[in-house]
């Protein structure tokens, strides 16, 4: 089977219920995206998928053979960091490190829907979405941090994002 991933081509032959994960991890040798629950629960293993933010330990890699798969090594590198990445590092928005290549994907998949006006659960009214704590945190809900950096991470999305804080946010 073909895949492009992080903008090459890759071959392999998995199993039909091999997960986008284990192709990444087991197949390819791409150990940037962590295996956590493997049931879709802590988004350690996001990744995007044609742009969107895809839980990999949930779908099938067989699923993806003509997608654009992007890892955390697709982002950047050490040298020519990826925005997010340097934002994360310079907010100090991870602690263990385990959660951030996940976080890291869907900050950047998550950024991409406001801009494209995508409303969530708490958006006000539709169209230009507010970047507030809130409308971030629900967001990047699916995303668990067991170091709980939370704050550090808004912080870093609102940096790449160029959001300033209320008033009222940083009062709180």
């Amino acid at each position: 089977m073909h895949f492009t991933i992080n903008g090459q081509a890759h071959e392999a032959d998995p199993d039909i219920r091999t997960s986008v994960l284990d192709l990444l991890r087991e197949h390819l040798g791409l150990t940037g995206s962590k295996k956590g629950c493997d049931h879709g629960q802590c988004g350690a293993c996001t990744v995007l998928i044609n742009g969107r933010r895809v839980n990999s330990c949930l779908t099938l890699a067989v699923m993806h053979q003509d997608d654009e798969i992007t890892t955390i090594e697709g982002l950047g590198s050490v040298g020519d960091l990826h925005p997010m990445q340097a934002a994360f590092v310079s907010h100090d928005g991870y602690q263990c490190g385990y959660c951030t290549p996940g976080q890291i994907c869907s900050a950047v998949g998550m950024l991409d829907e406001v801009d494209k006006g995508w409303a969530s659960h708490v958006t006000e009214r539709l169209g230009a979405v507010a970047l507030s704590d809130e409308e971030i945190s629900e967001r990047m809900s699916g995303n668990i941090c067991r170091c709980a950096a939370y704050p550090n991470i808004v912080d870093a999305i609102r940096d790449v994002a160029g959001v300033e804080r209320t008033k009222a946010e940083a009062a709180a």
